[in-house]
């Protein structure tokens, strides 16, 4: 499959077969005091139960599982701020690989501490001054890495669809789902299962305020560029959607909403204090949404992804203080 085409439901089923056994089967969680809040029914997938914390192992491991020999041995570079980096390291690691990342200086201690501890050689750089994609292009070149980005890769976004796919087969069709996007790839994958599984299902992308790119991008009709956005939602501080996320997620999604920082934290402090789970900010987008729409959820059945749980905890502490 050549990256410029977009990736199908096919692709979805055969990802779920490849990571079947090597990536987590993550629950879905219940509320029934956000059940009462919201005055409908909730399904949280719980992602921050995945493997390294997040979803993004499914994508990662999709992929890397697909490489030839060659690229085997010569190994795998990526840029990330977090989770694809701790994703790709792992699945590195199980394939037997090496792996090079590109994180952000400000990137969460303790998600480049997982990244070096799956055995990943870690370069930093200035997230506000350098281009992370020209340095993973730069090195793949030089060295002869592999580069996988972290949404505009069919295969990373066909491994991601795979959590939808799980939660509809677990809980039946719904009205509606929300997915947090930064550039796309869970959304755009989340978008192949819906259609497949639950067709009239609402599905809706949610960004930071600070960094709403993908609504500007789906209501203008084209992929708009914008300034590294400051927000608590680290894995949502993309510029701009990918060219295979953006045409997909235009066709699939309802409507692309965002919520401010202050309203994450309300969501993190609700997972934390009623349903004793910890969800990252960028975890907490869709809740966040939800809760917002709230009266236009009345009666109906609802899905929340729960995209990841790294956070470090005197952070967590912080934000929730």
């Amino acid at each position: 499959m050549s990256e410029l085409q977009l990736p199908t439901y096919e692709d979805v089923v055969a990802a779920s077969k490849r990571i079947e056994g090597k990536a987590h089967r993550t629950p879905v969680l219940t509320s029934r005091t956000a059940n009462e809040e919201l005055g409908a029914e909730l399904f949280f997938k719980a992602e921050n139960m995945q493997r390294m914390g997040a979803f993004k192992f499914r994508g990662a491991y999709n992929a890397l599982a697909r490489f030839s020999p060659e690229q085997k041995k010569a190994g795998v570079v990526a840029f990330s701020s977090g989770n694809h980096a701790q994703a790709v390291a792992l699945s590195a690691k199980l394939i037997g690989m090496p792996a090079t990342i590109v994180m952000p200086h400000d990137a969460p201690e303790s998600k480049v501490a997982a990244t070096r501890g799956y055995g990943a050689n870690v370069i930093i750089y200035d997230r506000y001054t350098e281009d992370r994609e020209q340095i993973g292009r730069e090195l793949a070149q030089k060295h002869g890495y592999t580069l996988i980005p972290p949404y505009d890769h069919a295969d990373v976004i066909a491994g991601q669809g795979t959590a939808a796919k799980e939660l509809f087969e677990d809980v039946g069709e719904l009205d509606a789902l929300f997915v947090c996007m930064g550039g796309g790839g869970l959304l755009s994958g989340s978008s192949l299962a819906a259609k497949a599984l639950s067709p009239k299902c609402k599905l809706y992308g949610v960004e930071p305020e600070a960094g709403n790119d993908g609504q500007q991008s789906f209501r203008s009709g084209s992929i708009v560029h914008i300034d590294t956005p400051k927000t608590i939602a680290d894995g949502a501080q993309t510029q701009h959607l990918g060219q295979l996320t953006f045409p997909i997620i235009r066709r699939n999604a309802d409507d692309i909403l965002t919520v401010s920082d202050a309203q994450l934290i309300e969501a993190m402090r609700f997972f934390a204090s009623r349903m004793k789970i910890v969800v990252e900010p960028t975890g907490c987008l869709g809740y966040a949404a939800a809760r917002a729409m709230q009266d236009g959820l009345r009666g109906k059945r609802v899905g929340v992804i729960l995209s990841g749980g790294n956070i470090d905890i005197p952070r967590l502490a912080a934000l929730l203080a």
